[in-house]
């Protein structure tokens, strides 16, 4: 095992199909499960059953950003809406502290399931912050 430090969670970066969109303050990652399987044979003396792996199930996965002029995420959700949305691959890389990326994961044909808007306090002092939350069909880390 290499020894070292463990990577900072605040370097990151976020690409649809490619494209940086905006500048993300927070990705929750998606929670991945495996939904066993219980079988039994008819001439099984065990009082247990046994088990195998059945579906995985990928939970979705929220982005976060400051609102700004830009309405590439709000017009892709409204597109959903419309029935003419694509699904879209993204990438979440995380960085180093020299900003070369360490590790990288693919939410494979995403699509926003969710958006919330900024809530309004004229008492306070703090940005602006959107959120979306994304289906998908898959996670994969690249490297």
């Amino acid at each position: 095992m290499a020894a070292g430090y463990p990577f900072k969670k605040y370097n990151f970066n976020v690409l649809i199909d490619g494209k940086a969109v905006g500048y993300f303050s927070e990705v929750s990652a998606p929670d991945l499960a495996d939904e066993p399987i219980e079988y039994r044979a008819g001439n099984c003396q065990s009082g247990t059953p046994g088990k195998m792996p059945g579906l995985r199930k990928y939970g979705n996965a929220t982005l976060k950003w400051g609102m700004s002029v830009s309405r590439d995420l709000t017009d892709w959700f409204e597109s959903v809406e419309r029935g003419e949305f694509e699904r879209k691959n993204v990438t979440i890389e995380l960085l180093d502290d020299c900003q070369k990326v360490v590790a990288c994961w693919q939410l494979i044909n995403a699509w926003p399931v969710k958006h919330c808007v900024p809530g309004f306090n004229a008492e306070s002092n703090e940005n602006a912050i959107e959120s979306m939350e994304l289906a998908h069909e898959g996670l994969e880390r690249e490297f």
